[in-house]
This record gives structure tokens, sequence and C-alpha cells, in this order.
């Protein structure tokens, strides 16, 4: 439910922003191409599904957090589809999650798919589904009562390790490496999806008192290792590795993403993740670390830590380059009592510390329910502000691809604009349309973010224009973008004028 401070934006939906008459602040510069994503969680219910709700109240509410988020000018979610080894999508291969219908393998009723549902109605709204998947994680507590009867931890017992009263892969072994990348490409084939990502949890974080045991897996598969962390950290350098390649190859416009936790050393020494060797070596196409600390926090300072992260990004331009986006924390605006976090508006300030370092491409917010619940008035600042125009979304530098084709035959046929649609397949197909409103004068043709009057999905083929440019003065001039699955965007249509 929107609370009714932000229920105005949605008038956004349906006004063209060149008109409305704001500005942009003079100290910010609107980007064209961003990342503005907001994390759904599913693990225990944090985010969707209401513990109760029936499949309609389901779907109900994915349309109004997504109509929520696109009248902010959200362009992406981060949906997580597998939090403990299950499936928020119709699976052969794993079983339905206990946090969609409250048993696992107990498929929702009437059955239907929450991934192919996400992924059509944010497309609907030119939105991008990541598709978020836990690879080691099997169950939050110690009763294996709860899993499905032919899980396949009752199956292959040496593939899982207990580790603080929770249940994991070992990732140790191939086999497991291999049926994570059959979990990972089996989504990859099936779904249209634009996105896969992994956030933090790797290797589990530390139990006190406590080690992983993985001793026994050390000595039969630890080759030249001499230290048993460099080996773990091999494992998942493996995996991600593999990943990525794999799903390049089936499908390369599909990006392949990390959130890791904010400190790198915690990712290296603790969860034995090399992120630092993922971006230098192009295995990933993004990084979204996590930043949930404020801005000059005693050990975990938000500005120093983003400048770390700007610095290993940087030196990977080119054709292993990845792009930087920062996890922004939402949550702390409610849940931390520090007083930076309770002096509006701590998110604000990292974001505009962000414009103006420009180190990366965008944000993605932590998470989903305290973001709609415009905490401190983080959203009717962001879209007074930072997202006052439309932005599109990043192109990665390891997904090459071609420019899109632009439409052809652009016109106004009575109420409406029209165009022929743009034949192609693959990485080629267009994902949305984008039409801009061009000043009168002939010789200004740039094509910039507060020039976008909407973007609309690929099936729609035109816009009505009365919801748009009723009051556009004549003469201004249209014209016709395309935007691949590349995140490609075409040179510019011929232009029609307003009369």
């Amino acid at each position: 439910m929107i609370r009714s401070g932000i229920r105005p934006l949605l008038v956004a939906l349906f006004t063209p922003l060149f008109f409305i008459g704001a500005t942009v602040r003079a100290e910010i510069q609107p980007r064209k191409t961003e990342m503005r994503g907001a994390w759904i969680a599913t693990v225990a219910n944090i985010d969707w599904p209401n513990k109760y709700a029936l499949p309609s109240q389901q779907k109900q509410e994915l349309v109004d957090l997504l109509d929520s988020l696109h009248a902010c000018r959200f362009n992406t979610v981060v949906f997580q589809v597998r939090p403990t080894a299950d499936a928020f999508y119709k699976s052969a291969l794993e079983p339905w999650s206990a946090y969609l219908t409250g048993t696992q393998g107990k498929a929702p009723s009437p059955e239907y798919d929450p991934l192919a549902f996400i992924i059509e109605e944010a497309h609907k709204r030119c939105m991008e589904v990541h598709v978020w998947l836990n690879p080691y994680r099997v169950i939050n507590g110690g009763d294996t009562t709860q899993l499905i009867k032919n899980h396949l931890y009752f199956e292959r017992p040496e593939l899982f390790a207990w580790y603080g009263g929770k249940l994991y892969f070992n990732p140790a072994y191939q086999d497991v490496r291999d049926y994570l990348t059959m979990i990972v490409m089996d989504i990859v084939l099936r779904y249209d999806l634009d996105a896969i990502h992994f956030d933090d949890y790797f290797y589990p974080y530390k139990e006190k008192g406590q080690e992983f045991p993985d001793d026994d897996a050390f000595q039969k598969l630890g080759g030249n290792f001499k230290k048993k962390e460099d080996w773990r950290r091999n494992n998942v350098d493996q995996v991600i590795e593999q990943l990525q390649h794999t799903i390049k190859a089936a499908r390369p416009w599909v990006q392949f993403g990390i959130a890791p936790f904010g400190n790198n050393n915690t990712n290296v020494n603790e969860l034995f993740a090399d992120v630092k060797k993922w971006i230098r070596n192009g295995w990933i196409d993004y990084v979204a670390p996590q930043l949930y600390w404020n801005i000059g926090h005693r050990t975990s300072d938000y500005a120093r830590l983003y400048d770390w992260w700007g610095t290993e990004c940087k030196k990977q331009a080119g054709t292993n380059a990845c792009n930087l986006y920062i996890g922004q924390y939402a949550s702390g605006l409610e849940i931390y009592e520090q007083e930076a976090w309770k002096t509006p508006n701590e998110l604000i300030r990292q974001v505009r510390q962000n414009y103006k370092k420009n180190a990366d491409i965008g944000s993605i917010f932590y998470s989903n329910k305290y973001v709609i619940r415009n905490p401190q008035g983080l959203l009717d600042s962001l879209s007074s502000t930072y997202y006052q125009f439309p932005a599109l979304q990043p192109a990665a530098g390891n997904c090459y691809g071609n420019e899109s084709e632009p439409p052809t035959d652009v016109r106004i046929e009575e109420d409406r604009l029209i165009w022929d649609s743009v034949a192609a397949s693959g990485g080629n197909a267009i994902r949305y349309y984008i039409v801009y409103a061009l000043p009168e004068d002939s010789n200004d043709n740039q094509l910039l973010s507060e020039r976008i009057v909407t973007t609309t999905p690929r099936q729609n083929g035109g816009i009505y224009l009365p919801n748009y440019c009723e009051q556009l003065p004549a003469g201004t001039r249209l014209v016709v973008t395309s935007f691949n699955k590349y995140r490609k965007e075409s040179k510019a249509s011929n232009c029609v004028s307003t009369k």
C-alpha cells in the first residue's frame, strides 16, 4: 500500500515531464543512463508476499509495488526467487518455496508463476527484472522435516554441511557448482529476464567458536593449496567464472551481477568471495556493494568505501568493464538509531555524494517495503531531484551487442503517435521505445533525459498523444528511438511535428 505522501507521484505516469516546468537544481546533472533499483526480498516474507495472501492478492501486491516504484522513475527490480534452495517460479528442479505457500513443495492455488508474472508486469512498465538467487543456503534452521521428501539433501547428503544451526550446500564440490549452474541456466533459458543476481551470501558468516566443517573435503580436494582459506576462495571463484561463461554463451545480453558486503575485507576473509578478482577478470557485469553505513562512520565510512569500490571498477575499463552500482540502505532510515540516520536524509546525502564523485552509475535500495514507505521523504526527494526525469538502464562492458535499429515511418494518425516496429531477435530484440520532444529549433537534436516524453513497451506500437502531449506548443518535434535487450539505444527516427 502506498502512503498518502507519495500517492500524488502516480500522476507522473501520465504527465509529460518536459512540460511540468520543474527544473533540475543547478548542482545536479541528470543522468540519462542509470541503475535505479530496489531489492524485493522474499526470504521470511520480508518484502513480499504477505504470508496469508491468496494468489490474486499476491499478484495485486506485485502490481502495486511496481506502480509505486515506476511512479518515482525507478527502472529495475531485483526479485528474490531462490532464498533457500527453493523456487518462486515453476521448476522441475527445486520445490515451490514455503515462503510463497506456507509449505515447501506446495504450488500456489490457483497455480501461477510469480517470476513470469513480475517479468511481464515489469516489462509493461519498461522496467528490468534482475533475478536474485542465494547460491548455497538451504535451511535457516535445524529442522529437516520442512524439506520435501525427495530433496537433494536426502539423496546426496555429502554435498551439504551444517554450520551455525543452518544447512548449506558445501562450495567445495564440483557437483555443487554444476547443480547451481543448472539451476541458473534453467531460469535463463526459460524466462525473458534481464540479469542474474547474487548477494553477499557465499560461505556463511562466521559463528563464534565454530569452524565450517570442510576438513575432509580439503584433504580430498585441496590439491596444491597450502591454506584452506585460499582453497575456499578458489571454490567460489570457480562457480562465478563458470556461471558467467555459461550465461554469456547462451544469452549474451543477460547480465550477471553481485551485491557483496560493503567492506571487502569481510568478503575475502570471511565469505571467501574475492570480488576484486571477479571484477579484474571480467567475470561479473556489475557490482553493487552494500554500503549500509553512514557518511563519517567511525570504522566503515560510507565515503571511504565508495571511493575504494570506485577505484577498483575504474581500473577495469574496456572489454572487462564492470559497472558500479551502490547498495543503499533504505531500511536504515527507520531502524537505525544513530544521529546520522535520524537527521533527514542520510540516503539523499549519500546519493548527492555519489553524483558529485560520479564513480558509480546508479543505486539499488534495500529493502522495497521501506522504500515505498517514503521514509523521511526519500521518494519525494529522489523524484524531485535526482530522479526527476526517466533514465535508461546501463549496458554492461561484457555485453557487446549492436546498436538498436530506429523505428521507421513515425507519424501522427488522429490522436496517436505511431511507427513501424523494429524486427529483430535475440539480444537485438527491442525491449521498449522512447519518445522525445525536441524544441522547434531544428538545429537542436540532442536526445536528453529531460526531453523524454515517455517510454513504451515494444508491443504497444505507439502512444495516445492526449495522455502526454495535450499542452505541447505547436511545432514541437517528436522523434522515437528503440532500446534493445543489450541496452543499446538507436539513433533517432524521422521527425514529426505537433500542429
